[in-house]
């Protein structure tokens, strides 16, 4: 009786294992000493490449902007990965390729976007259940309902 209940136990802790969380990093990794080295007037594209890397990505409107992301989530099982920890950084240049401006946010600045009933609403009619099983009938054999079929 004893040894099925240590057998059930380490099943039990077996089985569970599997449901811890999991952290997981994406993206840049901002270190606090390398982002306070650039300097605004002193730094230019180069150097802040050399210092910080590549960055993320740049900006829509052209290579004036880079964008340094880094994310820190944590999962659990299947549920839907929470942010942890959220770093933008966004190194700014004028036309020469020097840095005008240095800025860093957090997750304030992300959207939330939350679908609505999972349709997209469009334009024209709506048509019910039944609209879709029974509108075709009468169109089927007709002849405005069949283009190959010559009209009289």
């Amino acid at each position: 009786m004893k040894a099925a209940k240590i057998a059930t136990a380490i099943l039990g802790a077996v089985l569970l294992s599997g449901c811890i969380g999991v952290q997981e990093h994406r993206g840049s990794v901002i270190d606090k000493e390398l982002v306070s080295a650039v300097q605004v007037g002193v730094d230019n594209k180069e150097s802040v490449a050399r210092v910080l890397g590549r960055p993320t990505f740049n900006g829509a409107f052209g290579d004036s902007d880079w964008y340094y992301v880094s994310r820190d989530t944590k999962q659990f099982a299947f549920r839907t990965p929470r942010i942890m920890q959220q770093t933008i950084l966004h190194v700014r240049f004028d036309a020469a390729g020097n840095v005008i401006a240095v800025n860093e946010t957090g997750p304030e600045l992300v959207a939330r976007i939350n679908p609505e009933d999972d349709t997209t609403p469009t334009l024209g009619r709506r048509k019910s259940f039944f609209d879709e099983i029974f509108g075709n009938i009468g169109a089927v054999n007709s002849p405005l309902g069949n283009p190959q079929q010559p009209q009289q």
